[in-house]
Protein backbone atom coordinates (compact mmCIF):
# COMPACT_ATOMS: atom_id res chain seq x y z
CA UNK A 1 0.00 0.00 0.00
CA UNK A 2 1.38 3.47 -0.81
CA UNK A 3 1.43 5.90 2.20
CA UNK A 4 1.31 9.30 1.86
CA UNK A 5 4.93 9.57 3.61
CA UNK A 6 6.18 6.90 0.69
CA UNK A 7 4.36 10.07 -2.06
CA UNK A 8 6.42 12.29 -0.31
CA UNK A 9 9.44 10.78 -0.42
CA UNK A 10 9.14 9.90 -3.91
CA UNK A 11 8.67 13.51 -4.97
CA UNK A 12 11.66 14.31 -2.86
CA UNK A 13 14.13 12.35 -4.30
CA UNK A 14 12.73 13.72 -7.78
CA UNK A 15 13.12 16.86 -6.80
CA UNK A 16 16.43 16.41 -5.16
CA UNK A 17 17.44 14.99 -8.54
CA UNK A 18 16.21 18.52 -9.95
CA UNK A 19 18.39 20.45 -8.21
CA UNK A 20 21.37 18.78 -8.49
CA UNK A 21 21.07 19.37 -12.23
CA UNK A 22 20.51 22.85 -11.65
CA UNK A 23 22.88 22.78 -9.11
CA UNK A 24 25.45 21.08 -10.49
CA UNK A 25 27.77 18.48 -8.44
CA UNK A 26 28.39 19.53 -4.26
CA UNK A 27 31.97 18.11 -5.31
CA UNK A 28 31.94 19.69 -9.33
CA UNK A 29 36.01 19.86 -8.69
CA UNK A 30 38.50 18.31 -7.09
CA UNK A 31 38.52 19.67 -3.48
CA UNK A 32 36.30 22.79 -5.10
CA UNK A 33 33.35 22.94 -2.73
CA UNK A 34 30.15 25.35 -3.89
CA UNK A 35 29.95 27.25 -0.48
CA UNK A 36 31.11 30.35 -2.19
CA UNK A 37 34.49 32.22 -1.42
CA UNK A 38 36.12 31.44 1.83
CA UNK A 39 38.26 33.87 3.43
CA UNK A 40 40.64 33.81 6.17
CA UNK A 41 41.39 36.19 8.68
CA UNK A 42 43.18 35.69 11.70
CA UNK A 43 42.38 32.92 13.33
CA UNK A 44 38.83 32.29 11.61
CA UNK A 45 37.53 31.74 8.51
CA UNK A 46 34.36 33.79 7.27
CA UNK A 47 31.84 33.09 4.64
CA UNK A 48 29.05 34.75 2.74
CA UNK A 49 25.27 33.87 4.72
CA UNK A 50 23.48 33.07 1.59
CA UNK A 51 21.89 35.58 -0.17
CA UNK A 52 22.02 38.01 2.49
CA UNK A 53 25.63 38.67 1.96
CA UNK A 54 26.31 38.89 5.23
CA UNK A 55 29.94 37.49 6.80
CA UNK A 56 30.00 34.75 8.58
CA UNK A 57 32.24 32.92 10.82
CA UNK A 58 32.57 29.34 9.63
CA UNK A 59 32.47 28.18 13.13
CA UNK A 60 29.21 29.23 15.31
CA UNK A 61 29.11 29.01 18.94
CA UNK A 62 26.17 26.56 19.87
CA UNK A 63 23.77 27.85 22.27
CA UNK A 64 22.52 24.79 24.29
CA UNK A 65 26.03 24.23 25.29
CA UNK A 66 26.69 27.53 27.09
CA UNK A 67 23.62 26.73 29.57
CA UNK A 68 26.13 23.48 30.82
CA UNK A 69 28.72 25.13 32.63
CA UNK A 70 27.93 25.19 36.23
CA UNK A 71 29.87 28.36 36.47
CA UNK A 72 27.98 31.20 34.36
CA UNK A 73 31.04 33.40 34.83
CA UNK A 74 32.80 30.20 32.26
CA UNK A 75 29.76 30.67 29.84
CA UNK A 76 30.36 34.25 29.98
CA UNK A 77 34.33 33.74 28.92
CA UNK A 78 33.74 31.10 26.48
CA UNK A 79 31.02 33.50 24.56
CA UNK A 80 33.87 36.59 24.62
CA UNK A 81 36.72 34.38 24.01
CA UNK A 82 35.36 33.01 21.00
CA UNK A 83 34.58 36.28 19.96
CA UNK A 84 37.67 37.67 20.92
CA UNK A 85 39.46 35.42 18.62
CA UNK A 86 36.91 36.22 15.41
CA UNK A 87 33.81 33.62 16.09
CA UNK A 88 30.61 36.08 14.77
CA UNK A 89 27.58 33.76 14.59
CA UNK A 90 26.28 32.87 17.86
CA UNK A 91 23.64 30.25 17.81
CA UNK A 92 20.57 29.86 20.54
CA UNK A 93 17.03 29.13 22.03
CA UNK A 94 13.85 30.46 23.67
CA UNK A 95 14.05 27.19 25.32
CA UNK A 96 17.71 26.37 25.82
CA UNK A 97 17.97 25.36 29.48
CA UNK A 98 14.58 27.11 30.33
CA UNK A 99 15.88 30.44 28.90
CA UNK A 100 19.43 30.23 31.25
CA UNK A 101 21.11 30.10 27.40
CA UNK A 102 20.28 33.26 26.23
CA UNK A 103 20.59 34.78 29.93
CA UNK A 104 23.99 33.88 29.89
CA UNK A 105 25.12 34.90 26.47
CA UNK A 106 22.82 37.97 27.15
CA UNK A 107 24.88 39.15 29.90
CA UNK A 108 28.15 38.05 27.98
CA UNK A 109 27.14 40.49 24.97
CA UNK A 110 27.48 43.09 27.52
CA UNK A 111 30.33 45.72 26.80
CA UNK A 112 30.18 46.38 23.04
CA UNK A 113 30.39 42.50 22.39
CA UNK A 114 26.78 42.51 20.74
CA UNK A 115 28.17 44.61 18.27
CA UNK A 116 30.62 42.48 16.81
CA UNK A 117 28.50 39.04 16.36
CA UNK A 118 25.74 38.21 13.85
CA UNK A 119 22.95 36.96 16.72
CA UNK A 120 20.52 34.03 16.19
CA UNK A 121 18.21 32.19 18.44
CA UNK A 122 14.94 30.23 17.88
CA UNK A 123 11.29 30.41 19.21
CA UNK A 124 9.22 27.15 19.46
CA UNK A 125 5.63 28.72 18.95
CA UNK A 126 3.22 27.64 16.46
CA UNK A 127 0.75 29.97 17.23
CA UNK A 128 1.06 33.95 16.18
CA UNK A 129 0.37 34.80 20.05
CA UNK A 130 2.58 32.19 21.47
CA UNK A 131 5.49 32.91 18.71
CA UNK A 132 4.67 36.86 19.77
CA UNK A 133 5.70 36.44 23.28
CA UNK A 134 8.65 34.43 22.84
CA UNK A 135 10.25 36.14 20.51
CA UNK A 136 9.89 39.22 23.00
CA UNK A 137 10.81 37.17 25.82
CA UNK A 138 14.20 36.08 24.18
CA UNK A 139 14.99 39.63 23.20
CA UNK A 140 14.52 40.71 26.97
CA UNK A 141 17.33 37.52 27.88
CA UNK A 142 19.61 38.52 25.30
CA UNK A 143 19.62 42.00 26.44
CA UNK A 144 19.39 43.57 22.74
CA UNK A 145 16.92 45.24 20.57
CA UNK A 146 16.74 42.82 17.53
CA UNK A 147 18.56 39.45 16.55
CA UNK A 148 20.37 39.46 13.43
CA UNK A 149 18.02 35.92 12.31
CA UNK A 150 15.34 34.72 14.44
CA UNK A 151 14.58 30.66 13.35
CA UNK A 152 11.12 28.56 13.73
CA UNK A 153 13.03 25.64 16.47
CA UNK A 154 12.30 22.07 15.98
CA UNK A 155 10.25 22.13 12.98
CA UNK A 156 10.66 18.12 13.35
CA UNK A 157 6.36 16.96 12.30
CA UNK A 158 5.14 17.30 9.19
CA UNK A 159 2.16 19.03 10.52
CA UNK A 160 4.37 21.68 11.96
CA UNK A 161 5.16 23.97 8.65
CA UNK A 162 1.03 23.53 8.31
CA UNK A 163 0.50 25.29 11.87
CA UNK A 164 3.23 27.82 11.28
CA UNK A 165 1.82 29.00 7.95
CA UNK A 166 -1.59 29.14 8.59
CA UNK A 167 -3.56 31.77 9.06
CA UNK A 168 -2.87 32.83 12.79
CA UNK A 169 0.72 31.38 12.62
CA UNK A 170 3.65 31.44 13.96
CA UNK A 171 4.94 32.85 10.13
CA UNK A 172 2.54 36.11 11.01
CA UNK A 173 4.86 36.75 14.30
CA UNK A 174 7.48 36.43 12.48
CA UNK A 175 7.02 38.63 9.49
CA UNK A 176 5.65 41.29 11.84
CA UNK A 177 8.62 41.13 14.30
CA UNK A 178 10.86 41.96 11.21
CA UNK A 179 8.62 44.65 10.02
CA UNK A 180 9.14 45.94 13.64
CA UNK A 181 13.13 45.64 13.27
CA UNK A 182 13.19 42.98 16.52
CA UNK A 183 14.08 40.72 13.72
CA UNK A 184 16.58 41.02 10.48
CA UNK A 185 16.53 37.68 8.82
CA UNK A 186 14.50 34.77 9.01
CA UNK A 187 14.91 30.89 8.67
CA UNK A 188 13.70 27.17 10.22
CA UNK A 189 15.08 24.61 12.24
CA UNK A 190 15.31 20.53 12.34
CA UNK A 191 16.61 17.66 12.66
CA UNK A 192 14.54 14.72 12.44
CA UNK A 193 14.18 14.37 8.46
CA UNK A 194 14.46 15.69 5.35
CA UNK A 195 11.16 15.55 4.51
CA UNK A 196 9.91 18.12 6.82
CA UNK A 197 12.53 20.95 5.80
CA UNK A 198 11.25 20.03 1.77
CA UNK A 199 7.40 20.35 3.06
CA UNK A 200 8.55 23.98 5.32
CA UNK A 201 10.17 25.08 2.11
CA UNK A 202 7.55 23.95 -0.47
CA UNK A 203 4.50 25.98 2.02
CA UNK A 204 6.95 29.09 2.09
CA UNK A 205 7.10 29.12 -1.38
CA UNK A 206 3.48 28.76 -1.42
CA UNK A 207 3.20 31.91 0.30
CA UNK A 208 5.43 33.43 -1.76
CA UNK A 209 8.11 33.66 1.23
CA UNK A 210 11.98 32.45 1.02
CA UNK A 211 13.74 32.23 4.24
CA UNK A 212 17.22 33.33 4.62
CA UNK A 213 18.59 30.38 6.43
CA UNK A 214 17.86 26.87 7.09
CA UNK A 215 19.39 25.23 9.97
CA UNK A 216 19.57 20.53 10.10
CA UNK A 217 21.61 18.07 10.90
CA UNK A 218 25.27 17.89 8.59
CA UNK A 219 27.98 15.29 9.41
CA UNK A 220 29.48 12.43 7.62
CA UNK A 221 26.86 9.81 8.72
CA UNK A 222 23.92 11.86 7.38
CA UNK A 223 24.70 11.15 3.71
CA UNK A 224 23.97 7.50 4.57
CA UNK A 225 20.25 7.42 5.94
CA UNK A 226 17.44 10.15 5.76
CA UNK A 227 20.24 12.94 4.00
CA UNK A 228 19.46 16.38 4.63
CA UNK A 229 23.19 16.93 2.14
CA UNK A 230 21.37 14.57 -0.28
CA UNK A 231 17.88 16.16 0.29
CA UNK A 232 18.00 19.71 1.70
CA UNK A 233 20.97 21.20 0.80
CA UNK A 234 20.76 21.63 -2.79
CA UNK A 235 17.72 23.13 -2.65
CA UNK A 236 19.07 25.87 -0.33
CA UNK A 237 22.00 26.20 -2.40
CA UNK A 238 19.96 26.87 -5.34
CA UNK A 239 17.26 29.80 -4.04
CA UNK A 240 20.38 31.16 -2.29
CA UNK A 241 19.25 30.20 1.44
CA UNK A 242 22.00 29.98 4.01
CA UNK A 243 23.08 26.61 4.79
CA UNK A 244 23.88 26.82 8.76
CA UNK A 245 24.86 22.70 9.86
CA UNK A 246 24.34 21.17 13.21
CA UNK A 247 25.18 18.39 15.19
CA UNK A 248 28.44 17.32 13.19
CA UNK A 249 28.98 15.39 16.54
CA UNK A 250 25.56 14.23 17.38
CA UNK A 251 26.71 15.71 20.85
CA UNK A 252 29.14 12.99 21.23
CA UNK A 253 26.76 10.05 19.94
CA UNK A 254 28.37 9.84 16.75
CA UNK A 255 32.12 9.56 18.27
CA UNK A 256 30.79 6.96 19.50
CA UNK A 257 31.08 4.66 17.05
CA UNK A 258 34.91 4.99 17.08
CA UNK A 259 35.01 5.34 13.31
CA UNK A 260 35.41 9.15 13.09
CA UNK A 261 37.37 11.85 15.18
CA UNK A 262 36.22 15.40 16.49
CA UNK A 263 38.20 17.29 14.09
CA UNK A 264 37.28 14.94 11.18
CA UNK A 265 33.56 15.47 11.78
CA UNK A 266 34.00 19.28 11.88
CA UNK A 267 36.02 19.40 8.86
CA UNK A 268 33.16 17.15 6.54
CA UNK A 269 30.53 19.48 7.92
CA UNK A 270 32.91 22.74 7.06
CA UNK A 271 33.77 20.89 3.25
CA UNK A 272 29.91 21.25 2.64
CA UNK A 273 28.04 24.23 1.09
CA UNK A 274 27.70 25.25 4.85
CA UNK A 275 28.27 29.07 6.01
CA UNK A 276 28.63 28.40 9.08
CA UNK A 277 29.11 24.80 11.52
CA UNK A 278 27.29 25.68 14.25
CA UNK A 279 29.09 23.30 17.21
CA UNK A 280 28.83 22.68 21.08
CA UNK A 281 31.44 24.16 23.63
CA UNK A 282 31.21 24.40 27.23
CA UNK A 283 34.60 24.25 27.90
CA UNK A 284 38.01 26.04 26.83
CA UNK A 285 39.51 22.87 25.60
CA UNK A 286 36.11 22.26 23.52
CA UNK A 287 37.17 26.59 22.44
CA UNK A 288 40.10 25.10 21.40
CA UNK A 289 39.26 22.01 19.28
CA UNK A 290 36.76 24.78 17.10
CA UNK A 291 39.97 26.83 16.09
CA UNK A 292 42.63 23.84 15.89
CA UNK A 293 39.46 22.48 12.94
CA UNK A 294 39.45 25.68 11.46
CA UNK A 295 43.11 26.64 11.64
CA UNK A 296 43.60 22.92 9.89
CA UNK A 297 40.83 23.11 7.76
CA UNK A 298 41.66 22.86 3.89
CA UNK A 299 39.12 21.35 1.14
CA UNK A 300 38.76 18.10 1.35
CA UNK A 301 39.40 16.23 -2.23
CA UNK A 302 36.79 13.91 -3.68
CA UNK A 303 38.99 10.68 -2.56
CA UNK A 304 38.80 12.24 1.09
CA UNK A 305 35.57 12.59 1.16
CA UNK A 306 34.83 8.77 -0.62
CA UNK A 307 37.19 7.41 2.18
CA UNK A 308 35.29 9.25 4.93
CA UNK A 309 32.39 8.26 3.34
CA UNK A 310 33.10 4.56 3.16
CA UNK A 311 34.50 4.37 6.80
CA UNK A 312 31.07 5.47 8.18
CA UNK A 313 28.90 3.61 6.01
CA UNK A 314 28.31 0.32 8.21
CA UNK A 315 27.71 2.50 11.38
CA UNK A 316 25.44 5.03 9.32
CA UNK A 317 23.44 2.98 8.02
CA UNK A 318 20.34 2.53 10.39
CA UNK A 319 21.09 5.92 11.84
CA UNK A 320 21.66 4.30 15.43
CA UNK A 321 24.10 6.96 15.80
CA UNK A 322 22.06 10.24 14.71
CA UNK A 323 19.58 9.70 17.41
CA UNK A 324 18.16 13.19 17.05
CA UNK A 325 16.96 11.15 13.83
CA UNK A 326 16.06 7.89 15.10
CA UNK A 327 14.34 8.55 18.87
CA UNK A 328 13.18 11.46 20.77
CA UNK A 329 15.94 12.33 22.75
CA UNK A 330 16.71 15.28 20.86
CA UNK A 331 13.23 16.50 20.76
CA UNK A 332 12.41 18.89 23.62
CA UNK A 333 9.04 20.19 22.19
CA UNK A 334 7.93 16.72 22.48
CA UNK A 335 8.24 17.05 26.02
CA UNK A 336 6.40 20.45 26.16
CA UNK A 337 3.51 20.60 23.71
CA UNK A 338 2.77 23.72 25.52
CA UNK A 339 5.98 25.61 24.35
CA UNK A 340 3.98 25.14 20.49
CA UNK A 341 0.57 27.07 21.18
Amino acid sequence: MTTRRDLLRASAVGGVVAAFATVGSLRAAEGVMEHGPTIRRGEMLYRKLGRTGIEVSIVGLGGHHIGRPADEQDAIRIVRTGIDRGITFLDNSWDYHAGASELRMGKALRDGYRDRVFLMTKIDGRTKDAAARQIDESLRRLQTDHVDLMQHHEVIRLEDPDRIFAAGGAQEAMVDARRAGKVRYIGFTGHKDPLVHRRMLQLAAAHGFRFDAVQMPLNAMDAHFRSFEHEVVPLLVKDGIGVLGMKSMGDGVILESGVVKPIECLHYAMNLPTSVVITGVDSMTLLEQAFEAVRTFRPLTSSDVAGLLARTRPAAADGRYEQFKTTARFDSTALHPDWLG
